[in-house]
């Protein structure tokens, strides 16, 4: 069927209830690991916001948020989150936090313009989380290092897994590897990004790759991000391997977040220079904000991975099309 893959020979060594528990060791521990790598503490988030707050990410611009009305508040409008990509830096300065340290959340949505896949699901569940950084410290050499933390619980939590379920092998390689999007076009010119992304896995393993959002000297966009979050020159995703699936797998998207000067020429370059009269990129642009670094890690995505599972919906409860239910299960992919 469309939008299926199934593994040749593949069975999960794992009943539904085994992997219920399953889920729960994975992200116990890897929760852990990340709040302990980056000094993280954790906090409560909203489910939703007001539009008119700024506060919601609207991704690639096209997406549609999940919306109601509010009874009691004069049917006032709420969206679902997309992500808490703004709302954490904001929550960062209420909650008064220190320079070097961090928040983690739950976040989960509702991405209805999702086209659902193995690996994509209209609901999104994963660990956002936020860190303050100096002005001083926007730079490479901090984006690295954090990669470099976040990788090693990854590391980590795979030693952990490996260790409780027999049958899962270790196969992430020690080091993650760095490359801007430029230079991965530069390799792979005549590709396109999601197949450039799948050579550089299959070589490397696991990449970092970095600078997305803006445009690449053929003139796209090796993926696209909203301007008023991440900086495009300081930003990246995580990407893994899959061999179950034979598949670049993205686990991670994080970047330094944008000062003042980066916001206000993303605005520009994305053609939405109104947004900066909203009240977060208001307060962006006044200096009344935390210097941030940030990212969101999929929690079904890493369930897949370290349990080595065919299909998110193996992982997660979601709603898919009835032709994909029954032909995963007839192909051994129980889909919760």
């Amino acid at each position: 069927m469309q939008n299926l893959i199934i593994p040749k020979g593949y069975t999960s060594p794992l009943n539904i209830k085994e992997t219920e528990v399953a889920i729960k060791d994975v992200k116990d521990f890897f929760e852990r690991e990340l709040a302990k790598q980056l000094n993280l503490t954790r906090v409560s988030a909203p489910l939703f916001v007001k539009p008119e707050s700024g506060l919601n990410d609207n991704l690639n611009g096209f997406e549609r948020p999940v919306s109601f009305g509010i009874r009691e508040q004069d049917d006032a409008e709420a969206e679902i989150v997309h992500s808490l990509a703004k709302w954490k830096r904001l929550a960062l300065k209420r909650y008064e936090f220190n320079q070097g340290e961090g928040l983690y959340t739950d976040m989960n949505a509702i991405r209805r313009d999702e086209d659902t896949d193995n690996i994509h699901s209209i609901f999104v569940d994963q660990w956002d989380w936020e860190k303050i950084i100096d002005k001083a410290e926007r730079n490479f050499d901090t984006l690295k290092a954090t990669v470099k933390s976040v990788y090693e619980a990854l590391k980590n939590t795979e030693t952990f897994i490996s260790g409780k379920y027999k049958y899962v092998e270790k196969f992430l390689p020690e080091d993650i590897f760095f490359l801007t999007s430029q230079e991965l076009e530069d390799m792979y010119p005549h590709m396109t990004p999601k197949e450039r992304e799948y050579e550089i896995v299959k070589l490397k393993g696991a990449v970092f790759i970095m600078q997305i959002g803006g445009e690449l000297n053929s003139g796209e966009k090796h993926d696209g991000r909203a301007p008023d979050y991440d900086d495009w020159n300081l930003n990246g995703d995580i990407v893994i391997y899959y061999p179950v699936l034979d598949i670049a797998l993205e686990l991670s998207s994080m970047g330094i977040r944008v000062d003042e000067e980066a916001l206000a020429k993303q605005l520009e370059i994305a053609g939405c220079p109104e947004r900066a009269e909203l009240p977060f990129q208001k307060a962006l642009l006044n200096g009344e904000l935390p210097y941030t670094i940030g990212g969101g890690i999929g929690q079904s995505r890493i369930c897949m991975f370290f349990l080595r599972k065919a299909h998110i919906g193996e992982v997660q409860s979601s709603l898919w099309p009835e032709a994909i239910i029954d032909e995963a299960k007839e192909n051994g992919i129980h889909l919760l």
